[in-house]
């Protein structure tokens, strides 16, 4: 519920409070919030439970547009082109080409053959001395 709210504005809060309110009244104070709060969410979770009672099998239809809509606010375009272009592998766009692909294909193309995780990965590029000429792939060139 308060998930945006970092410790640091916490303490802000509860110092402005105690200020306010001061150290005689703070604790009812308190009290009282978590008491109204705590109704509040049992008054939510009523309604909503009321309304499952009610739709019955067409609430989970209400919800469905709803969750479907969450899915679609979570998607960057980044995620888009991730998952519907590039299978869900990320290597192109993050530049990291050393981890194996969760999805591999055969010879024949075919998509799904998992990749065998025990086959080594290359060996990590060492950064190069001063001076030193980086090596040339003469088959890449």
């Amino acid at each position: 519920m308060f998930g945006n709210i970092g410790w640091g504005e916490f303490m802000v809060l509860l110092v402005a409070a105690l200020v306010i309110l001061g150290p005689e009244r703070l604790p009812g104070a308190v009290s009282w919030v978590t008491k109204s709060l705590r109704q509040v969410r049992e008054y939510a979770s009523g309604a909503s439970q009321q309304l499952k009672d009610e739709l019955g099998p067409e609430f989970e239809d209400l919800r469905k547009p709803l969750s479907d809509l969450n899915q679609l606010r979570g998607m960057t375009p980044r995620a888009v082109i991730t998952k519907h272009l590039l299978d869900g592998d990320d290597s192109i766009l993050t530049g990291n080409f050393d981890k194996p692909s969760p999805v591999s294909f055969d010879k024949s193309g075919t998509k799904g053959v998992s990749a065998d995780p025990s086959t080594p990965t290359p060996p990590q590029n060492k950064p190069l001395a001063n001076g030193e000429r980086p090596p040339i792939d003469l088959d890449a060139t």
